[in-house]
């Protein structure tokens, strides 16, 4: 094989209870400030969202047996750390703010349904 054999993640994806997208709306779009993309007709039958920032992409997808993500999650870069995280803390979302990696700014959130989020300065 020549090279490395991966270039990029295309996208994440988290699990979340059916019938829940408005939230996930609310939270990924409205607080987050990512933009919902559309799902294929064939994918947007099973429920769920899928979201983008950039080259960031999330999907959330509707799991029967749904329990949240505490420990595995995404981290996400982020252009403006301190405005979103003192959006969120404005409006009453939790952020764990996290110093065990030297040099690095760093928190934790939780979606609506318990999924862990992390946020990073840039």
């Amino acid at each position: 094989m020549d090279g490395l054999p991966f270039v990029a993640i295309d996208h994440v994806q988290l699990a979340m209870p059916a019938g829940q997208e408005d939230a996930a709306r609310v939270f990924y779009s409205g607080l987050m400030g990512m933009t919902e993309l559309p799902k294929p007709a064939d994918l947007a039958k099973r429920g769920g969202c899928w979201f983008e920032s950039g080259s960031v992409q999330l999907h959330l997808g509707v799991e029967s047996d749904f329990r949240p993500a505490k420990k595995a999650h995404p981290a996400m870069r982020c252009r403006d750390y301190d405005g979103l995280t003192a959006r969120l803390r404005e409006i009453g979302i939790e952020i764990k703010d996290d110093d065990s990696i030297p040099g690095v700014r760093r928190c934790h959130v939780f979606d609506p349904f318990g999924n862990r989020i992390e946020l990073i300065a840039s």
